[in-house]
């Protein structure tokens, strides 16, 4: 066996360690809805049923409110904004050193949430 092989042999073993340890690690999911209004419940002192009408009307003013003013922020939390797209116009553009052919796109408005200072700083 050459080195060449070894090489490649030990590159193999390598990827196929990594393939085992991505395996045995647990997939995390976020908190759905309903765990959010349980474990706020607890720490308000409210009940469940009450925090879940609560979470339902913080959606719909944060959307009436996106639509009317263009921002949204939660308080310690989140700021949602919506920003306009210009429409792109059909042809040939270089990408990567290559000619490509582009389709026509109509102007759209793109919503995007930016975290808060103090999450950024925890992470």
């Amino acid at each position: 066996m050459g080195p060449m092989k070894a090489m490649k042999a030990m590159k193999a073993m390598k990827a196929m360690k990594a393939m085992k340890s991505m395996k045995s690690m647990k997939a995390v999911r976020a908190a759905p809805k309903g765990e959010i209004a349980e474990q706020a419940a607890e720490s308000a002192g409210l009940k469940k049923s009450e925090v879940m009408k609560v979470l339902d009307a913080l959606a719909e003013i944060g959307a009436k409110e996106l639509k009317k003013a263009g921002k949204f922020t939660l308080p310690g939390l989140v700021m949602i904004k919506t920003r306009k797209k210009a429409a792109t116009k059909a042809g040939k553009r270089m990408m990567f050193g290559k000619e490509v052919k582009v389709k026509a796109k109509p102007a759209k408005t793109v919503v995007k949430a930016f975290p808060v200072k103090a999450i950024k700083d925890e992470f």
